[in-house]
């Protein structure tokens, strides 16, 4: 599927209702990312927990200590009582190219990601089918919601113990970084995500990976809590004629 790596990166995704201080500027200024702030191998020079090289299941995921599992719970009460949000987004592709938008999202399973011109792209999803469509191509690819890694954020029951194979867990000060993967192999993709923990939890970013090694990263901005978000929003409209090539 044409620029799938991007589809894993925004769906969110991703991810929702979520609030906080800017990560970044606009796409085409300096942004402030979270640059590997823990190491995977040791305690950082930082105060606080981290998670070290622990011990894997037979599926790869990380057998969990119960300071791990007890941040894996936060995380995922955390996405559970997420309703719903509007705000805007930075997105950095594997080759740095910097892309930039507003996205709306209201759970269960329901998101609108519209990318700022020169873009021209939509991805939307209906909690169903998730949709890209560039409307300069107008052309449209469509993947069931279902077989993306997101649907662990956006489902109506969010619990991560259940359904995640939880990759990295680690905690240093006022940052979370949580890494997981869909126990579903229709689902393909890894997350990693970057969350605070004061004042109180919000996430931050959130890091794709996809089949090819590829990371995308998507940081937020400017996030509102939003109760009124009109469902047309989330419907996937059918694009127009498709115009002709002169010859």
């Amino acid at each position: 599927m044409r620029d799938f790596r991007r589809l894993l990166a925004v769906a969110a995704v991703t991810t929702f209702a979520f609030g906080g201080n800017a990560l970044g500027q606009d796409a085409d200024g300096p942004t402030n990312t979270i640059a590997n702030p823990i190491v995977s191998h040791g305690k950082p020079s930082v105060k606080g927990w981290t998670g070290e090289v622990s011990p894997t299941n037979n599926d790869g995921s990380m057998v969990l200590d119960a300071q791990q599992t007890k941040l894996v719970q936060k995380v995922s009460d955390y996405f559970g009582s997420l309703q719903s949000l509007k705000g805007a987004f930075v997105q950095i592709d594997p080759d740095n190219k910097r892309m930039r938008g507003k996205f709306y999202v209201k759970r269960p399973g329901r998101f609108r990601f519209d990318y700022a011109l020169p873009s021209r792209q939509i991805i939307v999803s209906d909690g169903q089918n998730l949709a890209i469509q560039d409307l300069d191509l107008n052309n449209e690819d469509r993947v069931s919601l279902d077989q993306t890694p997101f649907r662990l954020l956006l489902r109506k029951d969010v619990d991560l113990l259940r359904d995640a194979k939880i990759t990295e867990v680690q905690q240093a000060d006022d940052l979370i970084v949580l890494g997981l993967e869909d126990k579903d192999p229709d689902a393909p993709g890894k997350i990693k995500l970057y969350l605070a923990t004061k004042p109180a939890m919000e996430l931050k970013e959130w890091v794709t990976t996809d089949a090819q090694g590829l990371d995308t990263r998507v940081e937020l901005t400017g996030l509102q809590k939003s109760d009124d978000l009109d469902g047309n929003l989330f419907k996937i409209q059918p694009l127009g004629p498709k115009r002709s090539t002169p010859n």
